[in-house]
């Protein structure tokens, strides 16, 4: 059904009217407003419980309806039901509503689930329908004294409707934004947009040519010209990692705490996947926040064919503040194109992603608002601290709980006080939700999402910090799940390598050379001196079966590489024990001197994400969750705790 022009021009400024006289997510009531909003519940609930929900509404600073509805006291749709008829307006539940009913066009649609206001015109009337929420039911009712015209043109109904009204009549446009969204907005900074082969074509022929020709003509020299450069990066890499582990660590300062009704919503998002056995846990993290449950929007959102992780949702009975969301069944099936698909209908002003092994600390949240707060609108993004709790489980995640410890500890604090792109975690970071939409969510088609929307992030002007709040995850500690999981992740890197650097004058200029170089050693330097090691390893395997110490050691840039992999080691101790030491686990030092080993196991999940980065770019290989008992293995919990506790606040 095609929708007239002049349909288009009388909605806008209706909408613009609408949506100026609703509140927004951040406004603020007065202390002695009255709920008026609770007037259409009068004689239909008790009035203590009515006079109590309106004083948790005062200290909150949040809408009384939405208290009680939070509560579980009354449905939201039982609620809204309630209001149309105090205020003399429709319910509708739209269910008999189709898209040619939207005068708005395709792109526009995903602005509904932001604002919940949808246009509709039916029997040549055009009106909105409105699903309240914070503020908005106790404007709607001011204004049907103050501007009942206005308010004849409204319709109610819930986030639920809405939400099943856009599932079921735009989910293929949603579907498409959550897979294509970047790649059309942004389609150089998307892994889907391969830049074709004509492109600097001429560039790279002047570059390329000369090289093969020198190369086919000194094949010895140039193999070991490009073992040094590997050499010299590897040890740019080794330098860089150094300076940040002589940054000493980085404390907030002591801010007064706020009350809850400074608190803004906060929007937490989980995606999960063959999850079932993790659900519980989840769920139970999750109610350990310490965050008033009524200014908290959680979202779970599944696969529609995980049929047992919607069962174990649905048997776990989640409170009204937890919401489920259906994943659209449209390739590529990534956890970036899920969260994607919930964005539009967050309704917190922060975000927050977690994993479904996660166990975050109880007072997260505020720390992350306590560091927005202190750094400014310029820091869009804070990372929470990542630890495995599960380390005495095998030797492998062991070590791989060092690696968490001194990457989130100590290299990540210190690229942040350096002012340098922070390769973000996959969990446990927390973002300005409007920056969020604005740079395009994640990249659908990128296997480490979190990298890569660090590097946009810097890209775009903005900064991101770390905390010292941590979570807590389930370290795979099979050597195949640990493969499996370290193979997506360079596989991303290396995606993530590629994007950025198509364009490396535009790099340069949208990141200055501090993060150009900073980008290149890291995301680079980890490639390289990944798939570096497995070549020199079997180079130094070779000359011991030989015996031929004169090959060794005769060849300069032999030494060069041996400079370069003690030094690796010497820092990866290092950093690994200042990590440990910050996390009280240094009696666990002596794995390090397993550091080889593991970088042997590196290697080899570099060179197979090298051949999966031709072969299958876009497949994501699970990581199951749930197959250990977790006691707790690493005792990070009580002091950090304690840290957050000490430093959150938000004004």
């Amino acid at each position: 059904m095609s929708v007239p022009q002049s349909v288009h021009r009388q909605a806008a400024p209706a909408g613009r009217q609408i949506t100026s006289a609703l509140p927004a997510s951040g406004n603020r009531s007065q202390p002695d407003e009255p709920a008026s909003e609770l007037d259409c519940l009068r004689g239909v609930l008790a009035a203590p419980l009515l006079y109590a929900a309106e004083q948790r509404s005062r200290e909150l600073n949040l809408g009384a309806d939405r208290v009680l509805i939070q509560w579980g006291v009354i449905s939201e749709a039982r609620y809204l039901q309630h209001l149309a008829r105090h205020l003399g307006l429709g319910f509708d539940d739209l269910s008999d509503v189709g898209r040619g009913h939207c005068p708005l066009p395709d792109v526009r649609l995903p602005a509904i689930a932001e604002t919940d206001i949808l246009p509709l015109r039916r029997h040549d009337r055009l009106h909105w329908t409105v699903a309240p929420r914070n503020f908005a039911a106790r404007r709607l009712t001011q204004l049907s004294v103050s501007c009942p015209a206005l308010i004849a043109r409204l319709r109610l109904t819930t986030h639920a409707h809405l939400r099943a009204y856009l599932t079921e009549q735009a989910g293929d446009i949603l579907a498409s934004s959550a897979a294509e969204g970047l790649a059309r907005q942004r389609s150089a900074m998307s892994a889907k947009a391969a830049m074709g082969w004509r492109h600097g074509l001429r560039t790279k022929l002047l570059i390329t040519l000369p090289c093969l020709v020198f190369a086919a003509l000194q094949p010895m020299l140039t193999a070991d010209i490009i073992g040094g450069l590997a050499a010299l990066w590897f040890l740019a890499f080794s330098l860089l990692r150094l300076v940040c582990a002589l940054i000493p660590p980085q404390s907030a300062p002591s801010l007064p705490p706020p009350g809850d009704d400074a608190l803004p919503i906060y929007s937490v998002v989980a995606a999960l996947y063959r999850e079932e056995a993790s659900v519980p846990g989840l769920l139970r993290a999750l109610d350990r926040l310490d965050y008033p449950r009524e200014k908290l929007d959680i979202v779970l959102v599944l696969e529609p064919d995980d049929l047992r992780t919607r069962a174990a949702v649905a048997r776990a009975r989640p409170g009204p503040h937890i919401r489920v969301l259906i994943a659209p069944a449209r390739a590529p099936k990534t956890k970036p194109k899920a969260l994607n698909f919930a964005l539009p209908f967050l309704r917190g002003s922060f975000l927050t992603v977690f994993d479904a092994e996660d166990d975050p600390d109880p007072g997260q949240l505020r720390a992350a608002l306590n560091a927005f707060r202190q750094h400014g609108p310029a820091v869009a993004c804070v990372q929470a601290g990542l630890h495995f709790d599960n380390l005495m489980h095998s030797l492998l995640s062991r070590m791989a709980t060092i690696e968490y410890a001194s990457l989130f500890t100590v290299f990540l604090p210190g690229l942040a006080a350096l002012g340098m792109p922070l390769p973000l975690g996959g969990t446990s970071n927390h973002f300005r939700i409007d920056v969020l939409r604005r740079i395009g969510g994640w990249d659908a088609y990128n296997v480490t999402e979190d990298a890569d929307l660090g590097m946009r992030l810097a890209r775009s002007g903005y900064r991101s910090v770390t905390i010292l709040s941590v979570t807590l995850e389930e370290a795979p500690i099979a050597f195949g799940a640990w493969l499996r999981q370290r193979s997506r992740w360079m596989k991303g890197w290396m995606q993530t390598w590629s994007v950025h650097m198509r364009d490396p004058a535009r790099l340069w200029a949208d990141a200055g050379p501090r993060g150009f170089l900073a980008f290149n050693i890291i995301f680079g330097g980890n490639i390289l001196t990944s798939l570096t090691f497995a070549l020199l390893a079997i180079k130094l395997l070779v000359c011991l079966i030989l015996a031929d110490s004169g090959w060794l050691l005769g060849n300069r840039f032999t030494l060069l590489h041996l400079l370069a992999m003690t030094c690796g080691f010497m820092t990866t101790c290092i950093l690994g024990i200042a990590g440990l030491m910050r996390r009280d686990r240094l009696r666990d030092g002596w794995v390090l001197a397993l550091t080889p080993v593991y970088w042997g196991c590196l290697s080899i999940a570099c060179w197979r994400a090298l051949w999966q980065f031709w072969a299958r770019r876009y497949h994501w290989e699970k990581t199951e969750h749930g197959l250990v008992h977790r006691a707790g293995g690493i005792a990070v919990r009580p002091k950090a705790a304690e840290r957050t506790k000490r430093i959150s606040g938000y004004r």
